[in-house]
């Protein structure tokens, strides 16, 4: 596939300037804010239930992250989910440390079933557990047993594309490698840096990304694998950028450095995006 249709969806992105109510995490709030504003949307925080109508109301997406549950949080997302489904604008689940908790789990299966989310990302042990499937968890971060390497790849595709097919919604498994699909079509992306683990919030990220790019674009699991991609990719750039004593602290701020500096053509560039 033409690595520029994945470019042109970064380009879409900065074009659009799309407004992404969050419902996000309080560990990684100002990490998604900076993330959006980076690619040029424009995001908006609020997980008060009398608030979030009309702040869904006014934007083109919604992020719903599970990562810090709380009782009116959830009763937000119920809200925000309605309103956006009643708008037709996407919405993109993140079940952060589903499996952890029946709490998180319970609550990611029911914006799952009530609202069917345009897409659903998380590691495999998230994923996982959301399918009833998963036999272990460590929290927010995936077992070792589910990593994604080259010889697990195979079975992990045809584990994604079927909860795609079950959830109608694109599904987006990151880690090592990560990979997407809508059911019919599955790809394997292989941008990213290890040392995207060690700092919090690169997840969290990418799932504030991935609404804007559905609300700029035309073709769901297209707009999701491109903002894999330029995750990835500018995880690859920051990391290209250390010397000398930079640690994860210059880290995180040269991957924001990269995803405000690249544009469509970078990305198609640098994407390493394989069809399966």
């Amino acid at each position: 596939m033409d690595s520029k249709l994945f470019g042109s969806c970064l380009d879409a992105v900065r074009n659009a300037a799309p407004l992404v109510h969050c419902i996000t995490n309080y560990v990684t709030v100002n990490d998604c804010a900076n993330a959006l504003l980076a690619v040029g949307a424009s995001p908006i925080m609020s997980d008060e239930p009398e608030d979030v109508e009309d702040i869904t109301s006014i934007c083109s997406a919604l992020d719903i992250n599970i990562g810090t549950l709380h009782t009116r949080s959830i009763e937000a997302m119920e809200r925000a989910c309605a309103r956006a489904t009643s708008l037709e604008h996407p919405i993109a689940l993140d079940p952060v440390g589903a499996g952890g908790s029946r709490l998180r789990s319970d609550t990611a299966r029911m914006i799952l079933e009530r609202f069917h989310p345009a897409c659903v990302r998380g590691n495999m042990s998230e994923i996982k557990a959301l399918a009833g499937v998963a036999a272990s968890t460590r929290g927010v971060d995936a077992c070792p047993a589910d990593a994604v390497d080259e010889g697990s790849l195979a079975d992990a595709a045809s584990f994604v594309a079927a909860c795609a097919r079950r959830w109608s919604s694109v599904v987006v498994v990151t880690g090592a490698i990560d990979v997407a699909s809508d059911g019919e079509r599955t790809f394997a992306v292989r941008n990213g840096v290890a040392l995207m683990g060690k700092v919090t919030g690169t997840g969290c990220m990418l799932s504030a990304l991935i609404p804007a790019f559905l609300a700029a674009g035309d073709d769901d699991l297209i707009s999701c694998v491109a903002a894999t991609s330029l995750m990835g990719a500018a995880g690859e750039a920051a990391r290209a950028r250390m010397a000398g004593q930079d640690g994860t602290g210059s880290f995180h701020t040269y991957l924001i450095d990269a995803l405000s500096t690249m544009d469509g053509e970078a990305l198609a560039r640098a994407c390493r995006i394989e069809a399966l």
